[in-house]
């Protein structure tokens, strides 16, 4: 009798904890439904059967996934036309077409992740790409805005366009991602190509950024549900990073800084010394910056006195009105440079003291050893404006070599509290477009101005033949603008005297 009692009390309990544990199951796998065991899922938009990228990149067709529900689904389109400087297929060939608002859920996990949304635009059926005008909101944000994929491509002369966001999915783990067709015209329509969430941890909110106002160290604290779209990515002085070579497994795609570079004074890109190995320490951990990014770096030159007579600038073209944060990556990776005051520097953004007597070695500790810094600026206005980043030697310590490093530049914009807004203008098609050195079909992966990159980004290429015209350009942006950046700051006149030694560390680079 004692044991027929005991089994009558034990027997619910044990089904009432499978229950629960199916359940929990359930729910992690509908957080998990992707190949990758980490929780990261990518969708090609259109296609029914799975496929790989050429970065190794597993991706599932959306036609038979739980994410697309039977009502509202839209209709599975195959562009028209392959471009040759498509990377891949996948997921570039297919979309999913709307003819009005349709939300894919997502059950992932609470945090952070990073969204990408991949654009191919082409004709589709018979729609053409000039017809497709829509937003996208995602977490309550609005992300995209009468978004016009095929103006903004041919604006950059780009085959394809990736825009990249990171948001915090909070405790429910429920996100939704909105395509909505624009109002204004019935021929309007919404498409994608490809849908990608990789769960981060919180690279933003920590370490505290510090604001850029004329060099006083105040800290500025980002909202942990603060949503950030990624404008630029570069790997300064290097080559460009592909996704498959990124780290942390966030395939990430790190762009060459050359395309971005002021006038015809371009520093010197160097690579690490053969003997330097790159050590990360315990505050940068590997997934902030890959190898490569901190294996390579521009600097400013060889010659002190040539050196102290401009500034190592870069113009990256953003959308007015809106608060950015700007991370720099550094790592000393040459001899001689192994001690502290042997290069000290300034940083400017958008003619702002955001650091003084910046010395990588006093950061990092050693050679080889990377250090990152973030700063926050503010712009004001509407449209799009040029921000300009730069460094020049600073003095005041009296450092033994007259010189700026940079390894890495990152670029994010913060959306607008209370209109919950990350989403930008269109970039007016410019009537010539100039070329230095770059292939001309190239995708829109870093260069991601709210929903495009100004068309002042081609006059960034050819900077060193239309310097008068960026000065003008400049001058109309409605925040302070750089409009001379080759003048020393006010600062360092009261440095020492100019020296007469040069730095020796460039023992091999290209300009």
């Amino acid at each position: 009798m004692a044991m027929a009692k005991a089994c009558s009390t034990v027997l619910p309990c044990l089904l009432l904890l499978a229950i629960v544990s199916l359940s929990l199951a359930a729910a992690d796998g509908g957080g998990n439904n992707s190949t990758d065991p980490a929780g990261q899922v990518r969708l090609s938009c259109g296609s029914s059967a799975s496929a790989t990228d050429s970065d190794g990149r597993a991706w599932d067709g959306d036609s038979a996934s739980m994410f697309l529900p039977s009502t509202n689904a839209g209709v599975a389109a195959r562009a028209s036309y392959q471009d040759p400087s498509l990377p891949s297929t996948v997921p570039y060939m297919t979309a999913r077409v709307f003819a009005s608002s349709h939300t894919y859920t997502f059950l992932v996990r609470p945090g952070r992740v990073f969204l990408r949304l991949y654009f191919y635009p082409a004709d589709y059926g018979n729609r053409s790409a000039s017809g497709a005008l829509f937003g996208v909101t995602a977490g309550g944000v609005t992300l995209l805005q009468d978004f016009n994929a095929s103006q903004t491509a041919l604006a950059l002369d780009a085959a394809y366009l990736v825009r990249e966001f990171s948001l915090n999915v909070n405790s429910s783990g429920r996100l939704e991602v909105t395509f909505a067709p624009s109002p204004g015209a019935s021929s309007h329509y919404a498409f994608v190509n490809g849908i990608e969430i990789l769960p981060t941890p919180d690279v933003f909110t920590k370490p505290v950024p510090t604001f850029a106002n004329g060099g006083r160290p105040d800290p500025m604290p980002v909202r942990a549900d603060t949503a950030f779209q990624t404008m630029y990515r570069l790997n300064v002085g290097g080559e460009a990073v592909s996704p498959a070579d990124d780290s942390g497994r966030f395939y990430r795609t790190w762009d060459t800084d050359i395309p971005y570079i002021f006038g015809a004074a371009g520093g010197v890109s160097f690579e690490k010394d053969s003997d330097v190995t790159i050590r990360y320490p315990p505050s940068v951990p590997p997934h902030i910056a890959p190898e490569g990014v901190y294996a390579s770096a521009r600097s400013m030159g060889p010659t002190a006195q040539i050196n102290l007579n401009y500034n190592l600038t870069w113009i990256l073209p953003v959308d007015a009105g809106f608060y950015y944060l700007l991370r720099f990556h550094f790592c000393e990776i040459q001899d001689p440079i192994t001690r502290v005051n042997q290069r000290s520097f300034f940083i400017y953004i958008n003619n702002q003291t955001a650091q003084e007597q910046m010395d990588v070695i006093a950061w990092s500790g050693r050679i080889g050893v990377p250090v990152y810094t973030d700063y926050l600026v503010v712009t004001t206005g509407s449209g799009q404006m040029d921000m300009w980043v730069a460094l020049h030697p600073d003095l005041s310590s009296r450092p033994e070599y007259y010189d700026a490093i940079l390894n890495g530049l990152e670029v994010f914009k913060l959306q607008t509290y209370g209109s919950n807004n990350l989403a930008g203008a269109n970039p007016p098609i410019p009537q010539k477009q100039f070329y230095q050195g770059e292939s001309k079909r190239k995708s829109a992966v870093a260069a991601a101005v709210g929903g495009t990159v100004a068309g002042g980004l081609l006059a960034v290429l050819i900077g060193c033949l239309c310097a008068c015209a960026i000065c003008r350009r400049g001058r109309k942006a409605t925040s302070v603008v750089v409009c001379e950046p080759e003048a020393i700051p006010d600062k360092q006149a009261h440095g020492p005297p100019s020296p007469t030694k040069s730095s020796a560390l460039f023992k091999s680079g290209q300009t």
